[in-house]
């Protein structure tokens, strides 16, 4: 079978087929139209990976355009904390019927509010790292990427929210310093290296 299965685009017209070494010695770029038999369209070279190995160029990817706000980010945080405070009464209200003791419903809600920013840091966590979001931020549209719009690592997730710490305690400066940067990245974004998008300007 013939190797030559690579139609380039080369000056606006489609030229070919080429095989690998031809599309090199065309000098296709990582943004070059190429098509190969069966595909509907055409793709950018970039996206073949065969062409990436063989060209030793890297896969290009579109910059994030559109970032969460401040109110995207505090409505959706508030949903969460309502969620999981929710979560956390029914559970204390039902230990409370359960043994209809003072002491132990006391020491329950003393738990339950020690245990609250325990659970918001592994549900945080789990979320983004399983899908990107949070529940709140799935009902706001937004979600959490790595500075190239991709899914982050869960070493970046983890940093991100035990930086958190960080943008609270500084009287809370590390929530509003995304209002000093245009991809609007909050203290703990920058230093976790990563950014809260939405999909579309709406």
């Amino acid at each position: 079978m013939s190797d030559k299965i690579y139609t380039l685009v080369i000056n606006g017209k489609p030229q070919g087929p080429f095989t690998l070494a031809e599309l090199k010695e065309n000098r296709v770029k990582p943004d070059s139209f190429v098509r190969k038999p069966g595909m509907d369209d055409y793709k950018e070279a970039h996206e073949f990976a065969e062409i990436r190995a063989f060209l030793g160029i890297n896969k290009q990817y579109t910059a994030p355009q559109y970032f969460a706000g401040f109110d995207l980010r505090l409505l959706a945080n508030a949903i969460d904390w309502f969620m999981i405070f929710g979560i956390v009464a029914f559970l204390e209200l039902m230990i409370a019927l359960t043994f209809n003791d003072r002491a132990t419903t006391l020491i329950t809600i003393i738990s339950g509010f020690v245990l609250l920013p325990i659970l918001k840091f592994f549900y945080n966590i789990y979320m983004e790292n399983a899908q990107q979001a949070t529940f709140g931020k799935k009902m706001m549209g937004i979600k959490v990427t790595d500075m190239r719009g991709l899914k982050p690592t869960l070493q970046e997730i983890f940093v991100r929210n035990i930086s958190k710490s960080i943008s609270t305690i500084t009287f809370f400066f590390g929530y509003f310093y995304l209002f000093l940067n245009k991809k609007q990245q909050t203290l703990h974004d920058k230093m976790a290296n990563t950014l809260v998008i939405k999909d579309r300007l709406v």
